[in-house]
Order: structure tokens, then C-alpha cells, then sequence
């Protein structure tokens, strides 16, 4: 099964368009964990088993792993992930962007070592970026478009020649002439909802992977309403929020209760109760 008809098959299976982000920072764990790195597989797995039912992805960032030379713990955790919740896609946030067969090693990474079934990537060294991956059938690749950081301006709000800015001019081309097989979607972040709405009208029917609600606070009623339709999914992904609901015992119940408020909000904002 294919990336996308995998999150469809997700979203509706959990009545759900939230993605958890796990970002393991042991300084943030609870009670006797706090600070030891050792525990950043069972901290996740743990938020995991909690919210299984509830989301249409997980995305693991790989930079909190491999800070604490975790890698071993990452591959596990996506082991743990495809036992417990079968269904359920696995976004490898890394964010790589380089060409021939560097590119080649990253998809590999990706792909076969720690078989995610999506990898967010940086566009900007043009389609020879891009190209390796889409040699492995089936896998998502998600293009940075427009980011949730107010520093993404400064590259992805400029006006190219033609009058159109970067982030039009990367969603045109991930929905169009980049997008043979069926395999892109974009990155846009929940704090510009108006460019949401733009990406999502060049690029109807793509998978947007959307960060920035929760502690990066933006606006869910606007994000929903700007970028899901019925054939155009949207991954509206939270991490801290989620993860460090609590710093006490109970650390997994209430990252369960927080994501399962973070569901109703997004569904509410889509008219369904």
C-alpha cells in the first residue's frame, strides 16, 4: 500500500487528521527518566501505545534521536509502531536535501533502514534532489513549502520574476511536473493559515503536512478550514504539547487526553463531532 492511501485508510479508520510528533528531549522526561537519554525509547514508545488509536501518523524527528546517538532506539521505535498500530504511517522527519548518491544514502536511511514510509525533504537544490527518492515505489515524500518559522520569509515569500513567490512556485511544481508518480505533499505551517489556503489551491489534492499548532500556536478552526478538503488530506502534527502533557507518572494518560482534545478541536473545525 501506498503512503497516501495508507494515511487515507488511517484517517478514517481513527476518525483523526492529528499526527504525533515525537521529539524526545530526556531534560523533559518524567519523574526518574528526566535526563537519561537510555530512556528515549520506552518514553516514546509509551506515547505511542497511548495514542495509537488516535492519530493518522507518527513523525519522529530524527535530530532528537541521533543528538544521543539514539539511531538504534529510532529503528526500534518504527519496529514498535508497525507492530502496535499496522496502519498507521510513519513520517521520518529529517528534512534532508541533497542530490545524486548522497540522495541515494538518505532514501536508502529512510526507506530501508528504518522503513518510514514518508520522509520530509528541503526542495531547494531542484528536482535532481528529489529524484532518488521517488525510485522507492510508494513511499511519501514531503516537500518544505511554506514553513511555520517567521524566518521561512526570507527565501519562501520572495517574488521570483514572474510575479509568483517561492512557496507557489515549489506547490506548483510538486503537484504538477515533479509529481509522475503520485508520491509528493507539502509542508505548510499552521501560523500563515492564508498561505495554507494558497498551497491548497495549487495544490488540491496533495497530503499537507501541517506543524505549528500547540505550543507554536497556531490558529486549528483557521488551519482546518484552510487546507482540508475531501480529497486533499491534511497531518496536522503536534509534539510538545502532546509529549510533555505532564511530567508525572501519568506522563502517557494525559499526552492520550491531550491528543484526544487535539482530535475533537480538528474535527470540530471540519463540522464533525
Amino acid at each position: 500500500m501506498n503512503f497516501t492511501d495508507m494515511l487515507r485508510q488511517a484517517q478514517q479508520a481513527h476518525d483523526s487528521m492529528l499526527c504525533v510528533g515525537l521529539d524526545p528531549e530526556p531534560a523533559k522526561f518524567p519523574g526518574a527518566w528526566r535526563g537519561d537519554a537510555a530512556r528515549i525509547y520506552d518514553f516514546c514508545a509509551a506515547i505511542v501505545d497511548a495514542t495509537r488509536d488516535l492519530v493518522c501518523a507518527f513523525k519522529p524527528q530524527i535530530a532528537y534521536f541521533a543528538a544521543h546517538g539514539a539511531e538504534p532506539a529510532l529503528q526500534r521505535l518504527i519496529e514498535h509502531i508497525h507492530r502496535v498500530a499496522p496502519g498507521v504511517p510513519v513520517i521520518l522527519d529529517a528534512k534532508r536535501g541533497d542530490i545524486g548518491a548522497t540522495a541515494e544514502q538518505y532514501a536508502r536511511e529512510a526507506f530501508e533502514r528504518y522503513r518510514a514510509d514518508a520522509l520530509t525533504l528541503s526542495p531547494f537544490m531542484g528536482f535532481d534532489s528529489i529524484e532518488p527518492y521517488l525510485r522507492h515505489a510508494g513511499k511519501g515524500l514531503i516537500l518544505l513549502c511554506r514553513t511555520s518559522n517567521p524566518g521561512g520569509s526570507d527565501l519562501q515569500a520572495q517574488r521570483l520574476a514572474g510575479g509568483e513567490m517561492l512557496f507557489e512556485h515549489i506547490a506548483r511544481l510538486a503537484a504538477g511536473p515533479w509529481n509522475a508518480g503520485g508520491q509528493l505533499g507539502l509542508v505548510v505551517g499552521a501560523t500563515f493559515p492564508g498561505e495554507v489556503a494558497r498551497v491548497r489551491e495549487l495544490a488540491p489534492t496533495l497530503p499537507l503536512l501541517i506543524p505549528g499548532i500547540g505550543a507554536q500556536g497556531g490558529d486549528v478552526e483557521a488551519t482546518v478550514r484552510a487546507g482540508w478538503r475531501a480529497d486533499g488530506p491534511i497531518i496536522v502534527s503536534s509534539s510538545r504539547a502532546v509529549l510533555y502533557a505532564s511530567a508525572g507518572a501519568d506522563h502517557a494518560e494525559a499526552a492520550r487526553r491531550v491528543a484526544q482534545a487535539t482530535r475533537r478541536q480538528l474535527n470540530a473545525a471540519r463540522g464533525v463531532n
